[in-house]
C-alpha cells in the first residue's frame, strides 16, 4: 500500500516538473521571438553630449506594449545571454524642415551663329575595272623590210603532197598568224621555214640569209618553238635555259639575267630546280618557248605556242609577244584559236591541203564575217551531221 502511494507521488512531481519545464521553455521562446522583434526594428542614435560625459545611448523605435522590454540576446550558442538595457528613454527626433529654393532667374545670352563655310566634298576617283592589257593590233609598216620570204615552198611524203608551193612574205615588227584544219600542212611548212626540214623545191630567206644555203646564220636570228616538242627533259629547267643560252653564244651572266627574267615573266620561278620531265604539258610549253626567246631572234617561229596553256599564262605570252613586236621583233605563229588570231595578229594565211588559199590583214581576210566562218568556208564548210541517230538511243 505505501509502495503504491510512493509511486503516485512521484509519478505527480515528475508530471509537475515536466510542466514547469515546458512553461519555462515557452517563455524563453517569447522573450527570444520579441528580442529578435526588437532587434530588427530601427535604432535612432542619441545625439552626443545629450548629458555631461555621458555617451550616446541608443534606443529602440518601438516599444512593445508600451511597457519597457527586457531582452536577453544570446550571443552564441555556448554563450550566456547578455542583458539589454530597458527603461532606456526614447528620443525624439525632430521633423527636418526643407526650406523652399527660389531659383535665380536665368538670362538667355542671344548667341549669334557664324556662317559655317562648307569645303568641297573630295571624291575619290571612279576607277574602271582593270582591263585587258593586250594591246590594240597595228598592222606592221609597209615599208618595213621583209624578215621573212618563202618562195615556192614543196614537200612530199611519198606520195602524200603536204605542201604544194606556198608563198609567204612577212615584214619586220609584224604578228603573223597561220591557220588551218588539221593536216593542212602547217607544221611541215614552219619546220621548213626554221630548217628543222629540208624541202623539195622552193627557198627560205630570214633577213636576206637563205636559210639552207647558210643555215647556220639564219638560225642565229630565229627562235624556234617546234610541234612535238624535243627537249633534254633530264635537265633541270635552270639547266636547260643556260644551255639554250650558252649554245647561242650568249655570257654565263648575261644567261643567268635572262632565266631569272624569263622565269618570273612564265611563271616558273618555283620550277626551275625541278627536271623537265616532271613538267605539266602547259609547263613544257612556257619553258620550250623561254628558250626560244633567251637569246632575243630578231624572228620567232611558234607552232601552236597557246596549246595546253592556262588562260592566264596565255594572256602573259601576248603581252611578252606583243612587246617584243613593239620593240621590232616579228612573230609566225600557228594557231587553231580564230578568236585570239584575230585579236592580237595583223596578218594572217589560211592553208588548207598545203596551199596558201587567203592571206593578207586581218580584215582582208575576213571581209564581212568573223575569221572563222571565213576559215570554214575555205576549209570546205561545215559537215552533215546525219545519220548518227543511233547516238540518240542509249545503250542502257
Amino acid at each position: 500500500m505505501k509502495s503504491g502511494v510512493a509511486r503516485a507521488s512521484a509519478a505527480k512531481a515528475t508530471a509537475t516538473k515536466t510542466t514547469a519545464a515546458k512553461a519555462s521553455a515557452a517563455r524563453a521562446a517569447a522573450v527570444r521571438a520579441a528580442a529578435l522583434q526588437v532587434s530588427a526594428d530601427r535604432l535612432v542614435p542619441e545625439p552626443a553630449g545629450s548629458g555631461e560625459g555621458s555617451p550616446a545611448t541608443v534606443t529602440p523605435a518601438s516599444v512593445v506594449d508600451g511597457v519597457p522590454f527586457v531582452a536577453e540576446v544570446p550571443l552564441a550558442p555556448d554563450v550566456p545571454a547578455v542583458p539589454v538595457a530597458a527603461e532606456v528613454p526614447l528620443v525624439a527626433v525632430a521633423p527636418v524642415v526643407l526650406e523652399p529654393v527660389v531659383a535665380e532667374p536665368v538670362v538667355a545670352e542671344t548667341v549669334v551663329a557664324e556662317p559655317v563655310v562648307a569645303e568641297p566634298i573630295r571624291t575619290a576617283p571612279n576607277r574602271s575595272p582593270r582591263k585587258s592589257t593586250v594591246a590594240p593590233v597595228v598592222p606592221p609598216d609597209p615599208t618595213a623590210p621583209v624578215v621573212l620570204a618563202v618562195n615556192g615552198l614543196q614537200k612530199s611524203f611519198g606520195h602524200t603532197v603536204a605542201v604544194s608551193g606556198i608563198d609567204l612574205e612577212v615584214r619586220a615588227g609584224s604578228f603573223y598568224g597561220i591557220v588551218g584544219p588539221n593536216g593542212a600542212g602547217k607544221t611541215t611548212t614552219l619546220s621548213m621555214i626554221t630548217g628543222l626540214l629540208r624541202p623539195d623545191a622552193g627557198s627560205v630567206t630570214v633577213n636576206g640569209i637563205d636559210v639552207w644555203g647558210s643555215p647556220i646564220a639564219a638560225k642565229r636570228l630565229i627562235g624556234v618553238l617546234p610541234d612535238r616538242l624535243r627537249l633534254f627533259d633530264r635537265l633541270t629547267g635552270a639547266q636547260l635555259l643556260y644551255y639554250s643560252g650558252v649554245l647561242r653564244g650568249l655570257d654565263a651572266v648575261t644567261v643567268r639575267k635572262r632565266s631569272a627574267d624569263l622565269a618570273i615573266a612564265f611563271g616558273l620561278e618555283e620550277a626551275l630546280n625541278r627536271l623537265v620531265a616532271d613538267y605539266s604539258a602547259g609547263m613544257t610549253k612556257k619553258i620550250a618557248l623561254a628558250c626560244a626567246m633567251i637569246h632575243s631572234p630578231r624572228l620567232l617561229v611558234l607552232d601552236e605556242p597557246f596549246e595546253s596553256v592556262d588562260p592566264v599564262s596565255a594572256v602573259n605570252v601576248t603581252e611578252i609577244l606583243q612587246k617584243y613586236v613593239a620593240s621590232g621583233g616579228t612573230v609566225v605563229l600557228s594557231s587553231h584559236g580564230m578568236d585570239m588570231i584575230q585579236r592580237v595578229c595583223d596578218h594572217v594565211a589560211i592553208i588548207v591541203q598545203g596551199a596558201v588559199l587567203a592571206s593578207g590583214t586581218v580584215d582582208e581576210v575576213r571581209g564581212e564575217s568573223t575569221l572563222e566562218d571565213r576559215f570554214i568556208e575555205l576549209a570546205g564548210g561545215r559537215k552533215e551531221t546525219e545519220g548518227m541517230e543511233w547516238l540518240h538511243s542509249f545503250s542502257d
